[in-house]
């Protein structure tokens, strides 16, 4: 039976028993522009084990699918703006000109006891601990210079543009128990010791 099934299956007895399903955890990924928060997000989600059940968050964006990068949902700013004048977003912030959001769907599977994984921003922690207190906070971070080569390598912005995205540095305080991850060298290296910090304590072998 696949990983779905069984989360199903068991959210089945639970809800015959009168039981709630558990509370999902919330992943919340930050770090600079050019730490390879989208790689090492890949990375981690090809080795991930089938027994826990998680879901990778899709943004939406004001930035046209032409440019590369994750692949989200790309809006016009005024349509962004509506979206979030519906209450479309459980989550949004605006950086380096760009508008950014997670829908409200892309968080229901916390509700069904999954593992959300959002690739999110350092100016928006604040915000999100007020309301999901609980989540896991991932600081994804690189040296200064493989920044910059990574910045000029994709080639999406202006000179300027990388320029204004290195210079960005908020006031960043990670809440206890946040893990830091450096990714300076093997992608997969930093994917295999996020997997295994996130995964401390949890059994899945053989599940």
């Amino acid at each position: 039976m696949s990983a779905t099934g069984r989360s199903g299956a068991s959210d089945a007895r639970r809800a015959a028993h009168g039981d709630a399903p558990p509370a999902g955890r919330l992943v919340y990924v930050v770090g600079p522009s050019g730490a390879g928060k989208d790689s090492v997000l890949g990375a981690l989600r090809a080795s991930w084990p089938d027994c826990l059940v998680a879901h990778w968050a899709r943004r939406t964006i004001t930035r046209p699918e032409s440019a590369g990068g994750e692949r989200h949902e790309a809006v016009d700013a005024a349509a962004f703006e509506r979206l979030l004048a519906q209450g479309a977003f459980a989550q949004h912030w605006f950086a380096n000109g760009l508008g950014y959001g997670v829908r409200q769907s892309e968080l229901q599977p916390l509700a069904c006891g999954q593992w959300v994984f959002v690739n999110g921003s350092r100016g928006y922690l604040p915000q999100l601990l007020r309301r999901w207190s609980a989540a896991t906070v991932v600081h994804i971070g690189a040296a200064p210079e493989v920044l910059q080569q990574r910045l000029q390598a994709r080639g999406r912005e202006t000179a300027a543009a990388q320029a204004a995205r290195l210079q960005r540095d908020p006031l960043l305080q990670l809440p206890a128990g946040s893990i830091c991850i450096q990714n300076d060298g093997a992608l997969q290296a930093a994917a295999d010791e996020l997997r295994a910090r996130l995964l401390g304590g949890y059994p899945t072998v053989g599940c």
